[in-house]
């Protein structure tokens, strides 16, 4: 009889510490989700805060402010404009019309008179 409430004794503290162990390791994973949550919470509004940010970094009249201040550009006029215009140019009889053609738009971009300001 003894040896049997021994062993009832053993299987009773083994349950109980084994109870302890499971409501603690319980406790802690309910801790480091609330943890994760948490820094779940800070990484949203961050991403909110940067997006905010982006976008007000992003306007234009900003964009324009640094491309004028930092970059030393200015808004396109008529009086600064170029315009190239390309003259038609009668292909060689020994070429092909659409080789001509090509040779002609080469030969206008390379700058014989085509570039001039319109008044």
């Amino acid at each position: 009889m003894t040896r049997l409430n021994l062993m009832l004794l053993l299987a009773v503290l083994v349950s109980a510490l084994y109870l302890v162990h499971t409501q603690y390791e319980s406790r802690s994973l309910f801790v480091e989700l609330d943890r994760a949550n948490t820094l779940a919470r800070k990484l949203v509004v961050e991403n909110e805060r940067l997006q905010v940010e982006r976008r007000t970094q992003a306007t234009p009249l900003r964009v324009e402010k640094l491309a004028k201040e930092q970059l030393q550009m200015r808004s396109s006029s008529p009086a600064i404009t170029q315009y190239v215009t390309m003259q038609a140019q009668a292909a060689a009889p020994t070429q092909a019309p659409a080789a001509g053609a090509s040779a002609g738009r080469v030969q206008g971009l390379q700058g014989n008179d085509s570039a001039r300001p319109v008044q």
